[in-house]
């Protein structure tokens, strides 16, 4: 038992001058914007008459495997929601009214100008819709990534309501584990990598950005507050659910988890239905929407197919491209 509680003062020692000697050589890729009570991190690269947002997934820091493919094709942002990347946390509920004045109030201070491409992978989905239904007179064109959809999000079966619960326990109990230093030395080890063999596509460079958000307890943290609002935010985007003839592209998978030893409890069949209805209502939001499918991916398109999402930019370019002869 001594054994086990000094491997665990290791770990965490280890934890904590790692995460101090990081703030001194991983410097913000971006710039941090004061928006008000906090700051927001935002990483801009590339160059065009278009600038494409990504809104990242529920806990999710998705830009960072886009940016580089994206930057060769038109200027794109990443703007790190509070408390993910190197955003400072919010005492603001973590909800898409919430993070949509958020976002509009960073792109006005950092002087990020439109039109815009949103791109909102997962929850951002949410939070694209949200801004440009408030916004549209900024907004070009919309790709959702294994969006979501209020409709059937609020009318969820007991079984995925319990699967909501799984995993918002999961994040409350990663902050402790992040806290200790457990998530690092998993990180470390590779773990994730095994977990999600796709990742050892990506650059050393980039893989270091995006664990460096999941070690530190702020990330789990805000995870669980995102979605513990989840039917608040579903039910603030209700206002959205026409978005005139803007161009739409909706990105479906081919499952919302792959099956594997690790999730044969998960009520997998139940989340596809859920999926294939929130699909449904997604290409009636506009009336210049087309479905792209990514065939080889769960519902982590932007890890398992970037490219997919890559041709959906040069799609919707293409769309503007036309409009504007």
């Amino acid at each position: 038992m001594k054994i086990k509680w000094l491997l665990l003062l290791i770990t965490t020692v280890y934890h904590l001058v790692a995460t101090l000697l990081e703030e001194r050589r991983i410097k913000p890729p971006g710039q941090l914007v004061d928006i008000g009570r906090h700051k927001l991190h935002l990483l801009t690269k590339g160059t065009g008459k278009y600038t494409v947002i990504i809104e990242h997934s529920l806990g999710g820091i998705d830009g960072y495997f886009l940016i580089e493919e994206l930057a060769k094709i038109t200027r794109v942002c990443i703007c790190d929601r509070a408390g993910y990347g190197w955003s400072e946390m919010s005492s603001k509920p973590r909800c898409s009214a919430e993070i949509v004045k958020e976002l509009n109030t960073l792109l006005e201070k950092a002087e990020i100008e439109p039109p815009y491409i949103l791109v909102g992978d997962s929850f951002g989905s949410y939070n694209v819709r949200l801004y440009a239904s408030r916004y549209p007179e900024k907004v070009a064109g919309i790709i959702l990534t294994e969006g979501l959809h209020e409709k059937a999000m609020l009318a969820m079966s007991w079984k995925l309501r319990v699967l909501q619960v799984f995993f918002w326990s999961g994040f409350i109990m990663s902050v402790l584990g992040s806290f200790l230093g457990l998530v690092r030395i998993l990180g470390t080890i590779g773990c994730f990598e095994v977990l999600k063999k796709e990742l050892r596509q990506f650059s050393p460079e980039t893989l270091k950005r995006v664990k460096r958000s999941f070690y530190r307890p702020q990330h789990w943290l805000t995870m669980a507050r995102e979605i513990w609002n989840l039917d608040a935010s579903a039910r603030q985007v209700r206002e959205a659910t026409k978005i005139s003839n803007i161009p739409l592209i909706d990105i479906k998978s081919n499952t919302f988890l792959k099956r594997s030893p690790g999730t044969f409890l998960f009520p997998l069949q139940a989340a596809d239905r859920l999926r294939d209805e929130i699909h449904a209502e997604l290409l009636q939001l506009s009336s210049n929407s087309q479905q792209m499918q990514a065939s080889k991916s769960d519902h982590f398109v932007w890890i398992d197919e970037p490219e997919v999402i890559i041709a959906a930019v040069r799609e919707i370019l293409t769309q503007l491209e036309r409009l504007e002869q």
